[in-house]
């Protein structure tokens, strides 16, 4: 072949996905994506592999032509008295330990000397268990879910996409709410039914972890809220583009819901650095 065409090529830089590009022939190489910038960086990678950026338009300039007319919405949300020592006693043993480790988790290794040093002592296995439980107070905080009950009431005659960082999340959104639930676990039949029904109107919102992230069309939706998410650019930007297909009369809106003094705060000031936020 002549041209190879690489959709969503921001996965193209990971070290497997490369090979594809490397062992090509194809003389004339062109990359499709909305988001290509990377938590890592590596989206340098892609002159290297494609060749130089030869066309961008980023979302903004596409609203009300191309992509639905849309608002971003941030809620700040406070953590309840009980939630809130909860959340800084945690905090603390956590960052107690990778201070006595030497550990900077902003290092490119500092996840990986986090995991290996808390593998090895009680201690370790201490603070592994202080950082999920502060991590979970934030991202699923009970003030979280009583905004979503006021927000799917604001939009019950709107189609809404509830968005979560983690399966167990989505899940006890679609038990509180009544809403169906997709995950990488929804088996692939039971994922068509669920959005075929969201499509049609018999269902007004679904909850969901990453799978809707991209490769999903649902023009009908039109509200987003993030209840809880990474703090990478590109997940945010794909998330914001699930509720942005053009449909006359359409204006789209996406709520982020952030957990107050907490580090959440810091992942949705660095997730929203990107020109569709600003």
């Amino acid at each position: 072949f002549g041209l190879v065409i690489f959709d969503e090529c921001h996965h193209l830089p990971s070290e497997s996905y490369a090979l594809s590009a490397q062992f090509c022939l194809a003389p004339f190489r062109l990359g499709l994506t909305a988001t290509p910038e990377r938590m890592d960086g590596q989206e340098l990678r892609l002159d290297e592999l494609i060749g130089p950026l030869c066309y961008r338009k980023d979302i903004h300039e596409l609203s009300g032509l191309y992509l639905a007319e849309y608002d971003t919405v941030r809620i700040i949300i406070p953590l309840g008295d009980k939630e809130r020592d909860q959340y800084d006693e945690a905090r603390a043993i956590y960052r107690d330990f990778l201070f006595r480790h030497g550990i900077r988790m902003a290092d490119k290794d500092g996840w990986a000397q986090f995991i290996i040093q808390t593998s090895r002592s009680q201690d370790g296995q201490r603070a592994m268990e202080a950082y999920r439980k502060q991590k979970q107070l934030a991202l699923a905080a009970p003030g979280k879910f009583d905004q979503v009950g006021i927000l799917l009431d604001r939009h019950k005659h709107h189609q809404v996409l509830l968005f979560t960082q983690d399966n167990a999340t989505a899940y006890e959104v679609s038990r509180r709410f009544l809403v169906p639930a997709i995950t990488h676990q929804t088996r692939i039949k039971e994922r068509s039914e669920i959005l075929a029904g969201f499509r049609e109107g018999r269902y007004g919102a679904i909850a969901t972890s990453k799978v809707l992230n991209e490769g999903v069309d649902v023009p009908e939706a039109n509200v987003a809220i993030v209840i809880s998410g990474t703090g990478s650019v590109r997940e945010h930007v794909q998330r914001l583009g699930r509720i942005l297909r053009k449909k006359d009369g359409k204006y789209a809106t996406l709520y982020e819901l952030i957990s107050e003094n907490t580090t959440e705060a810091f992942m949705s000031k660095r997730r929203r650095e990107h020109v569709a936020y600003r």
